[in-house]
């Protein structure tokens, strides 16, 4: 009976052990086929490489991803040679393979499968399909223009039965945008205090920067293609009948009283009672951070200014995660603006930075306050016109540490560099470009002399 079990056993050993060989077989034979694929793409070998590319995508399907990156340029190629339907049913192959082996980034995926149906001459309508694989998985792996793509052809299907589906479309991309973008701010924060530091970045920080620096200018042109499609659906003549017939429905609905709070807060339509009821609800709803910020704003408008400050430190307390924390306490620095509290508003946006350094809505703000004080701040032409100097650091400080609003600082940037003194102004008071200024009034700063 022994002998048996010992026969058995050993018969066991030898299957498994060739099985192993063989698997080990395979996984070589995987890796040396990869490696001349890379090599066929390298050289630009496309006929070979399209061979291999199928043999693996058949037999080697897991071995890596970059088997599938790699097979679009193959696809890319036989588009650029004319067979435009063999193009696409080898690209379908590649997403499709890919997505059962590899199921990440799949709003990248369908967005560029989109781009490269863009060139055979595919319709918005027959793209749309894959547009909205791409939205649905994630709206951030989306192209730019893509993204606005989808948007534009959710309006246009929409505008005049479903504003809601709109404004709901509107919000899921922008929140989306928001997580990615606090991601790549906190991940350049570090960056810059590094070199800021002296410290010279390493080839892996140099592309890890650059690669921020990119993910954002990209997000800030996303959210400003969006705002301009979306502009006109965005009044208060539109928002508050609209909020107002939704309403009951929604007493109890977290996500849709956030939406709606936040969109009459930044259109400003607080003016009305029903963004006083909604800001009540949202805050019965969800008692968070968030929702205790719009609640101060309510507070502070009745005259409570007291409650209101503490509901306010009540908020930026609660809140831990340091992106959120500036969004909240530059809303805060927002709200002090317009009611003409420049040194409370600088005071929290000054936080809102401490909490991101990267947060350039913060600096431009403070820049804005600056500007609309130079008629009131200085003595004379020269200390005023230094005002401007003031405001245009912070904006400069603006679009070197957020990409994502790079073009609206740059406006900033040009229409204060047009009114800093003259050299003439200088000349005239004996005072040379370098030279330090204090600028005083409510400011308070002093800064080094610009001239144009």
């Amino acid at each position: 009976m022994k002998k048996i079990t010992y026969l058995i056993t050993g018969i066991f050993l030898i299957c498994v052990t060739a099985n192993i060989k063989a698997q080990d077989v395979d996984s070589q034979m995987c890796t040396v086929e990869y490696n001349l694929y890379k090599g066929d793409i390298q050289s630009k070998n496309f006929v070979e490489a399209e061979k291999r590319l199928m043999n693996l995508m058949e037999n080697c399907p897991t071995l890596s991803v970059n088997i599938y990156k790699y097979g679009v340029k193959v696809a890319d190629d036989l588009l650029v040679k004319g067979q435009k339907e063999k193009a696409v049913k080898l690209y379908s192959k590649i997403v499709d393979t890919r997505i059962l082996y590899f199921s990440k980034d799949l709003g990248k995926v369908y967005s560029d499968m989109v781009t490269f149906l863009r060139k055979t001459g595919y319709t918005e309508e027959e793209m749309f399909h894959h547009l909205e694989k791409a939205y649905l998985a994630d709206p951030s792996g989306m192209s730019v223009k893509n993204i606005a793509l989808y948007f534009g052809i959710i309006l246009d299907l929409n505008k005049d039965t479903n504003v809601q589906k709109i404004l709901d479309t509107y919000d899921d991309i922008n929140e989306s945008l928001e997580v990615k973008m606090g991601k790549y701010q906190l991940r350049l924060n570090g960056l810059l205090k590094k070199e800021e530091s002296g410290t010279v970045l390493s080839k892996k920080e140099a592309k890890s920067k650059r690669i921020a620096v990119g993910t954002l200018k990209n997000i800030g042109i996303v959210g400003a293609t969006l705002d301009q499609k979306i502009e006109e659906l965005l009044t208060c003549e539109r928002l508050i009948p609209l909020y107002r017939g939704d309403f009951e429905a929604h007493r109890s609905d977290s996500q849709w009283l956030r939406r709606s709070v936040s969109r009459m807060f930044a259109k400003e339509c607080t003016g009305d009672l029903l963004y006083e009821e909604l800001a009540k609800a949202y805050a019965k709803a969800d008692p968070s951070s968030d929702s205790y910020i719009f609640l101060s704003g309510i507070l502070e408008k009745n005259g409570k200014k007291s409650e209101a400050l503490k509901m306010r430190k009540k908020a930026i307390d609660l809140e831990v995660d340091p992106i959120r924390k500036a969004k909240y306490l530059l809303s805060v620095a927002q709200d002090m603006a317009r009611r003409g509290q420049k040194s409370v508003a600088r005071k929290y946006a000054r936080k809102a930075i401490q909490s991101n350094g990267s947060y350039g809505k913060a600096y431009l703000l403070i820049s804005s306050l600056y500007a609309s004080s130079a008629n009131s701040c200085g003595d004379n032409e020269f200390a005023k016109r230094m005002v401007y100097v003031a405001a245009l650091n912070k904006a400069k400080r603006a679009a070197a540490v957020d990409p994502s609003i790079g073009s609206v600082a740059r406006r900033y940037i040009k229409n204060y560099q047009s009114n800093i003194p003259t050299k003439a102004m200088g000349f005239a008071d004996g005072i040379k470009e370098g030279d330090s200024f204090d600028i005083g009034c409510w400011i308070g700063e002093t800064v080094k002399v610009e001239m144009r």
